[in-house]
């Protein structure tokens, strides 16, 4: 099983993401790791992706879902999958593949982005994400203001692992 963390940014996909994987003992893989240098450039500039943008970096988290399931093998993958179409992208098996919502309010989001360092994702980029942000029909939504070892666990108890 694979267990699909999306949100927008300041949703804590990476903090509950590593914490869901080492509660579950799986390998855990982020989203950021997988975008093109030039992406992490675009957006370091405060420039929202393209579609096109986005492409590349989909495809490789598909890869990595696909590679993981073949081999048998669990993981948590974080992806911010916005729009039903780029979850459609790297959802390749539904029954296998879990998705999960982190969701929370903008005053929090914009708060988290803030007191970030270092990371390319501007506190101005959230109003972007959130006006592409499609909700999903599918997916286990989240809320993100409990400690992230409490989310982690309510994902864990809602999938029954």
């Amino acid at each position: 099983m694979v267990i699909l963390l999306m949100g927008v940014a300041g949703s804590g996909k990476t903090t509950v993401g590593r914490t869901l994987a080492a509660q579950l003992g799986w390998p855990f893989a982020d989203a950021d790791d997988f975008h093109p240098a030039a992406n992490v450039a675009k957006m370091s500039a405060g420039q929202p992706l393209t579609d096109e943008d986005r492409a590349p970096w989909l495809a490789a988290i598909r890869a990595y879902i696909e590679a993981t399931l073949a081999r048998g093998g669990s993981a948590v993958v974080t992806c911010s999958a916005l729009k039903d179409r780029y979850r459609r992208a790297v959802v390749t098996d539904p029954a296998r593949v879990k998705l999960v919502h982190l969701t929370g309010t903008p005053a929090l989001l914009r708060e988290r982005i803030g007191a970030r360092q270092n990371h390319f994702m501007k506190p101005a980029m959230l109003d972007s994400q959130l006006a592409a942000l499609e909700l999903p029909a599918d997916a286990l939504a989240i809320d993100i203001t409990p400690p992230p070892a409490e989310i982690a666990a309510a994902i864990r108890r809602a999938l029954a692992l």
